[in-house]
């Protein structure tokens, strides 16, 4: 009863949102971490939704052990169908089926009755029963719908085999005390209740996600569903840091337990937030910048003294570590290997080498390598997917409009130079690449800012390219220079064209 079960659907409800395009690899990397992390369900994906998001679960369901796979489809056999293959060789699959329930979905969006609305949930489980013991339903809009009518719905599907039933806020319209009683008002009033664990599911449309589903877990609801920095559709979902660390931080007034490993939510914050292109706000609660951070002098002369004087929370606790060591371009492979692996990577061999020799090229541009530094140097290469390499690039301008880049690609091992103009160096440094790879993507967001600390401060680029097909690639080049940050990013998000979605 005091178990608490974290499900993630960073990959799902995350993603799907945000229009972007993540390939297997990209999606396989984040689900790692999110064993690492010890989320207890993965929601991999929408199986019928597309081929790619097809093959993303499938591969995910194959290859990641020690966690629940789980699958959306609609209460639509054919849905059920292409889910249940995609999970086959999951170690441990759940089929997530489920219908609106409110007026408003029943009327508008779907053209049915409350009587078939029951047939069809009842239907969708009993269907979704034949593949795998473990189904979840989802009684979509279920806070504005009649509670009557949800007692109902959710009772008959636990009877069809529903071993747990989410009980979503799909428009983000609860209070949090509205929201705590109509779980407590399902609790006990659904007969069989105690055969299903009861889910919460909150988006933060007016800014209350977290708050709703802290509600519904004290109401009793032993399954969260979360994503990674909050983000989902429109204005996001319930934030994972944010309802795993209240929990941690308040723990006697939950009286939950879970196994989540909070020490990895730095590092899973980071990662999300590189791969989805989706930068986290710096004043965003337990994985922002500022977090941490204290000002005011009053602030600081607290700290100072006893950090529970404005530290509720340690940063070493989610896995942001005290810089103890100060890098510069004279460290060693040594030192550089022991800061790294306080920040989460474990490198060695030729990687380690790779990684040293970048070091070193930006400690000779700053004095001091800082952790923020290290992040970006790590990030940058794991974003080596691309066959595309930037060998050497030289910008002329003329004037405030005018601009003329001179570009040399490595593609595949073979060297190219090309030459183009724009209206100004970044526009000209994109159509010079263009020329020289022939891609036919739109430039449909490029944006700069500085990621660390000093006058000599990276900067990370981003590139978001929308392809003829409706695909979104997010790219990300990182660089003392901003220029060639920029070139880096356009030339990463090239190389994610022909990786598969």
């Amino acid at each position: 009863m005091n178990r608490l079960y974290i499900f993630d659907t960073t990959l799902r409800d995350g993603e799907q949102s945000l229009g972007i395009t993540l390939n297997v690899k990209e999606k396989l990397e984040i689900g790692h971490q999110l064993v690492k992390l010890g989320v207890d369900i993965i929601e991999a994906g929408f199986p019928a939704s597309s081929p790619g998001d097809l093959e993303s679960v499938r591969t995910i369901a194959s290859e990641l052990k020690g966690v629940v796979i789980c699958g959306l489809t609609r209460a639509v056999k054919e849905d059920i169908d292409i889910c249940a293959e995609a999970l086959r060789k999951a170690e441990q699959p759940r089929i997530h089926t489920g219908i609106g329930v409110s007026p408003v979905h029943m009327d508008k969006k779907l053209g049915i009755t409350p009587e078939q609305t029951l047939e069809q949930a009842i239907a969708a489980v009993k269907y979704a029963k034949k593949y795998v013991s473990d189904v979840e339903f989802y009684a979509e809009d279920a806070f504005r719908s009649d509670p009557a009518f949800l007692v109902k719905v959710i009772e008959e599907t636990i009877k069809a085999g529903a071993t747990v039933v989410n009980i979503p806020d799909t428009v983000g319209y609860a209070n949090p005390w509205e929201y705590g009683d109509l779980i407590d008002f399902v609790i006990k009033n659904v007969k069989n209740i105690d055969k299903a664990v009861v889910s919460v599911h909150c988006h933060n449309d007016l800014g209350m996600a977290t708050a709703n589903a802290l509600a519904g877990i004290r109401a009793g609801a032993r399954q969260v569903e979360t994503t990674i920095n909050g983000i989902g559709e429109r204005a996001g979902n319930t934030a994972f840091e944010e309802v795993v660390m209240a929990i941690y931080t308040r723990r006697d007034g939950y009286g939950v337990k879970n196994r989540i490993k909070v020490q990895e939510i730095s590092a899973t914050s980071r990662l999300v937030s590189r791969i989805t292109g989706v930068t986290v706000p710096d004043y965003k609660a337990i994985v922002g910048a500022n977090a941490f951070m204290h000002a005011s002098g009053i602030h600081q002369d607290g700290v100072l003294k006893d950090r529970e004087t404005y530290e509720i929370i340690k940063p070493e606790t989610i896995g942001v570590p005290q810089n103890t060591i100060t890098l510069t371009a004279r460290s060693g492979r040594h030192a550089l290997k022991y800061r790294l692996e306080i920040l989460g990577y474990t490198i060695e061999g030729a990687q380690l080498n790779d990684v040293y020799r970048r070091f070193l090229q930006l400690a000779d541009q700053k004095q001091e390598v800082f952790d923020q530094d290290l992040y970006v140097l790590m990030g940058d290469s794991e974003n080596k997917a691309s066959e595309i390499m930037l060998q050497d690039m030289a910008i002329s301008t003329s004037g405030r409009d005018s601009a003329t880049a001179t570009v040399t690609l490595e593609i595949e091992g073979k060297v190219q130079t090309d030459a183009a103009c724009g209206n100004g160096p970044v526009n000209a440094l994109f159509n010079a690449i263009d020329r020289i790879t022939g891609h036919e993507a739109m430039l449909e967001d490029y944006t700069l800012k500085s990621v660390t600390r000093g006058s000599k401060a990276l900067g990370e680029a981003t590139v978001k390219l929308r392809y003829k097909d409706g695909r979104l690639i997010i790219g990300k080049g990182f660089s003392t220079d901003i220029i060639e940050a920029s070139a880096k990013a356009y030339i990463n998000a090239l190389g994610k064209r022909k990786l598969p979605s």
